[in-house]
């Protein structure tokens, strides 16, 4: 620790000096007193060696010990002793346990709402949505304020206001809901996809969204499909499309044909060896 002084210069301008703390010996010696604290906390097998003495100040001094306790392996015992301006008794100030560089520490807290993950929500469970949620806006926003804005604006959006809802989809939360679906199962990268005869652009069971989703996603309608009832991106595909053909019957194979009943007249110049075959039979 380093602490901070006067110091007044030549022109007489005042100004602070930092200087490091002095060692007080009767600090750093009292090893034994700094033991016997620790054994307090714990236990007297558990206080293993003196491992360091650390000044913290003037007349200031930590002693750290090893933590032998087997169940906090790679802590240690840090115990601080002080000592008062021209005392001669060394005191505790305090004594605590604090975790080494190899020491087994729980995991930086993180708040619930970035622990969540999809499909954490349970039966019974709510999940509030906060008022700033940077996903939703205020369905009045989406209304254009002019002639040029109703160009880019979200005709079923705007249809949409009059169901009541008092909170829609913002820019960022659509972006991040077609992000999360195109790069996912139902999208067009899954292997399912990569094989299908045809995309679910051409399928009639595909049912497309509304709004700005319809230019990409759709839902399923298919019973016998893997993403019944779910979102796919036009661009997937899967077995069960409505415009698949049945494979061509392959046909059986057909047998040789063989003449029983016509026969080949064969003159024969030589015909010692019929006659003597003839004459063996």
């Amino acid at each position: 620790m380093v602490k901070s002084g006067v110091a007044i210069s030549e022109n007489g301008t005042v100004s602070r000096s930092r200087r490091s703390p002095t060692p007080d010996k009767a600090c750093i010696e009292a090893v034994e007193l700094a033991r016997s604290v620790a054994a307090e906390i714990g236990r007297p097998d558990w206080v293993g060696d003196h491992l360091s003495a650390q000044v913290e100040g003037d007349r200031l001094v930590t002693h750290i010990f090893g933590c032998l306790d087997p169940a906090y392996p790679g802590w240690h015992y840090a115990v601080t002793v002080v000592r008062a301006s021209r005392a001669k008794r060394v005191t505790v100030n305090e004594a605590v346990l604090i975790p080494g560089a190899e020491a087994l520490i729980a995991p930086q807290w993180v708040p619930w709402k970035e622990r969540l993950r999809p499909g954490d929500l349970g039966v019974g469970d709510l999940l509030p949505t906060e008022a700033d949620d940077a996903r939703l806006m205020p369905g009045f926003a989406q209304v254009p304020g002019g002639e040029l804005d109703e160009e880019g604006a979200d005709q079923q959006m705007l249809w949409e206001l009059g169901l009541g809802r008092v909170r829609v989809l913002s820019e960022l939360g659509r972006e991040a809901a077609a992000e999360r679906w195109y790069n996912g199962d139902a999208g067009p990268r899954s292997p399912i996809a990569a094989s299908a005869p045809a995309k679910c652009a051409t399928c009639g069971f595909m049912t497309p969204l509304a709004g700005e989703f319809r230019q990409m996603f759709g839902v399923c309608t298919n019973e016998f499909a893997p993403d019944d009832g779910r979102v796919v991106s036009l661009d997937h595909g899967c077995g069960a499309h409505s415009e698949a053909a049945r494979p061509a019957p392959r046909p059986d194979p057909v047998a040789p044909v063989v003449d029983e009943l016509g026969y080949d007249h064969i003159v024969f110049d030589d015909t010692t060896e019929l006659e003597l075959v003839s004459s063996e039979n």
